[in-house]
């Protein structure tokens, strides 16, 4: 059966394919068995290891860095701000006298 047709058939019964992009790596001997041997060890394809291992290390990445981590006393300088916000200076006043002047014509 042509691809075009597969394609077809199959969107009939189920959601469209997902697009599909390439990715190219070039490596050198050394990596190269690594990869391989790694792979082996856990049965898969060197193509779905260097995929599993990237998408794996992407994600403890951007987990890493969305995460505040505080010291103690960043904790405390944190949690006392909260609890104990600053009265609003003049720039803040008058921003808000002029917000309110703003919204309440219309």
């Amino acid at each position: 059966m042509p691809r075009t047709a597969e394609r077809t058939n199959r969107s009939k019964d189920r959601a469209p394919l997902a697009k599909i992009y390439r990715f190219d790596a070039r490596l050198n001997e050394d990596q190269k068995l690594l990869v391989q041997r790694a792979a082996a060890l856990e049965g898969r394809t060197m193509t779905d290891f260097v995929l599993h291992s990237a998408e794996a290390a992407a994600e403890r990445t951007i987990e890493k860095r969305a995460m505040l981590i505080l010291t103690a006393r960043e904790t405390e300088a944190f949690a006392d701000a909260i609890l104990h916000p600053a009265e609003p200076g003049p720039v803040l006043r008058k921003a808000a006298r002029e917000y309110r002047q703003k919204t309440a014509a219309r």
